[in-house]
């Protein structure tokens, strides 16, 4: 996955015009931008480019449009808040390719900062149309992907650009491939994952790959419910996709031929309602009751699974433990993620979290800044674990 050039590769790009693909998909709240996180990703490989004399257009898509422009979808004002970012003003470029965006693109100074109007408000973006990428091409002379969690999708301003421009990994898309190269290609070992939430259905391609990748994988979350009541264990209440216990079975059995540790709870944390701070107790898996419902895993479980932490050199963790967004559901989430974070920080232990859920986790824990990497994507990291090709990253590798 290290097969890539980045912007240390660049030669002389003074008064070059670099197209930049930058995830600016950002949250907002009451019409300001409530999470800077993308924003600030996309920063280093801007400072850096213009530093070197360049002139930066940064593409991105924002929303579901659907080929259509549409007002609300507009990134007029995430180029505000980048400005705010950068510290210094960016422009906004009404289009992403023709002639009105050509001529704004061409009187920009170098060492400035343009965003060009959000990619998907044509349907030729998401259908990777070759003429699009051309037109959007006409705007600069080299393009730079910084945006890692759009890289699962094989569109235009994604993949397309990369077969018509000069092209290269920028300083996050760097980081993140070279954290996922150590965590899973060319991981010292042994090597753990943690996979948690609600449902087997969704992680079923995760958890296939991970048993022949990974020598000890840790089940959470309502997935481990499935895995319990197919080993015989009556679950209760608890979320539970019973349809799929046949293929939890396959799963554990492709673990043992493969020499994979699979860590269930035996021990686990029941309530009868689904509440904060709801009458709760801690019970061996054999003694969840009928109207019990398993909102998280008990404290031997993490402590057995903290232990095999401790034997292990490299850790993906993608998904919570139990109900963490639910005191006191959140225990053994956050127990984990501390003795990781602990074994990280006695640098034994390489850590690789990603994911939505697992983001926020790791934040209510307070351990995320101690983790060695965390990924700002979601499906792209997702079928990073699947063991997919990313069309973004292979269309780098290919460049």
């Amino acid at each position: 996955m290290t097969d890539f050039m980045t912007i240390d590769d660049l030669g002389d790009i003074s008064g070059k015009r670099v197209l930049v693909r930058a995830d600016l998909n950002v949250p907002f709240k009451a019409g300001v931008v409530s999470d800077f996180t993308r924003l600030e990703a996309v920063k280093p490989t801007l400072n850096d480019l213009c530093a070197k004399g360049a002139t930066c257009l940064v593409l991105s898509h924002f929303g579901r449009p659907k080929g259509q422009r549409v007002s609300e979808m507009s990134l007029a004002p995430v180029a505000d808040a980048l400005g705010k970012v950068l510290s210094k003003p960016v422009v906004f470029i009404d289009d992403c390719k023709g002639s009105a965006a050509q001529s704004a693109a061409q009187a920009l100074n170098p060492g400035s900062v343009a965003v060009l109007e959000n990619t998907r408000f044509y349907a030729e973006e998401e259908a990777n149309d070759p003429n699009f990428a051309s037109a959007i091409a006409q705007l600069g002379d080299i393009y730079v992907n910084d945006a890692f969690s759009a890289a699962h999708r094989a569109h235009a301003s994604t993949e397309g650009l990369a077969k018509v421009l000069p092209a290269y990994a920028g300083r996050s898309m760097e980081r993140e491939l070279k954290a996922l190269s150590a965590a899973l290609e060319e991981p010292k070992r042994p090597v753990a994952a943690v996979v948690g939430g609600a449902k087997v259905s969704s992680k079923l391609d995760v958890l296939t790959n991970l048993v022949e990748k990974v020598d000890h994988l840790i089940i959470g979350g309502g997935m481990a419910n499935t895995f319990l009541a197919a080993k015989g264990v009556d679950v209760g209440k608890s979320l539970c996709e019973h349809d799929l216990t046949g293929t939890a079975l396959q799963i554990l059995g492709k673990a043992e031929a493969s020499s994979c540790t699979v860590h269930l709870p035996y021990d686990v944390v029941v309530a009868q309602a689904f509440e904060e701070n709801a009458p709760s107790q801690v019970v061996n898996v054999h003694e969840v009751g009928a109207d019990d419902m398993i909102l998280d895993v008990g404290p031997a479980a993490v402590e057995a699974c903290a232990d095999a932490l401790k034997v292990c050199r490299t850790l993906v963790w993608n998904g919570p433990m139990g109900a963490f967004e639910i005191t006191p559901f959140d225990r053994g989430t956050v127990q984990l993620a501390q003795a990781a974070a602990a074994l990280a920080a006695g640098e034994s232990l390489l850590t690789v979290a990603g994911g939505g859920d697992t983001v926020a986790a790791l934040n209510h824990a307070g351990v995320a800044s101690q983790f060695n990497h965390i990924s700002t994507a979601g499906g792209a990291f997702l079928e990073w674990m699947e063991g997919k090709t990313l069309p973004g990253v292979a269309a780098l590798q290919a460049a």
